[in-house]
């Protein structure tokens, strides 16, 4: 395999603490409940960059959403997918120590993206790619064609790996080899580290 293609939200981060998806709602003065189900329901457009910022927190908020208030938004989302899963960011340095070719693929808003390539353990992570850079999402087949293509990789040499099977499957579909993600220890296992 020459490189390892890997997700971020819950496999190099923890998944979003409801916590913090309280507080968006709270700072959007919305009904949690309601606030939760909008924000799933109209994020896949927003991470293909179909929404602007501004039209899809107004979605998920039930009303119009600019300025000040945007931008606490913005900013809770990104803290809310903040949080390493330690764990896998040791074997991502392992991986990184040891010369292998890593790359992201994630699934992401651009607002949300620009914030991740400032977290260190993203940064150091040579080659990042964002479902709203590239106008398209995961499981769609076109963007792991493109990714490698960026790679300038043969499919069958990208080892993609994620904690969501229609993902991998979507690689699969590819030519990549998938990995459904559990672990850092089984991840670890199946890459023979």
């Amino acid at each position: 395999m020459n490189w390892i293609l890997l997700d971020y939200g819950k496999v190099l981060s923890l998944a979003q603490p409801a916590a913090d998806a309280e507080a968006m709602a709270h700072a959007a003065g919305a009904d949690p409940t309601a606030f939760g189900q909008a924000y799933w329901q109209h994020r896949l457009a927003f991470d293909a960059g179909s929404l602007t910022p501004a039209d899809y927190w107004s979605l998920v908020a039930g009303r119009p959403v600019t300025g000040a208030e945007l931008d606490r938004l913005i900013a809770l989302d990104v803290a809310s997918w903040a949080h390493p899963d330690e764990e896998a960011v040791a074997l991502l340095g392992e991986l990184l120590a040891a010369g292998r070719d890593v790359a992201l693929l994630s699934n992401a808003p651009a607002r949300v993206a620009d914030g991740l390539d400032e977290l260190p353990w993203i940064a150091a992570i040579p080659r990042r790619f964002y479902s709203a850079r590239m106008g398209l999402v995961k499981p769609d087949r076109k963007i792991y064609e493109k990714v490698a293509r960026e790679l300038d990789a043969d499919p069958a040499g990208v080892v993609f790996v994620d904690d969501r099977p229609e993902n991998v499957a979507g690689a699969e579909a590819a030519g990549m080899t998938g990995i459904h993600y559990t672990g850092a220890d089984a991840l670890r296992a199946a890459l023979r580290l």
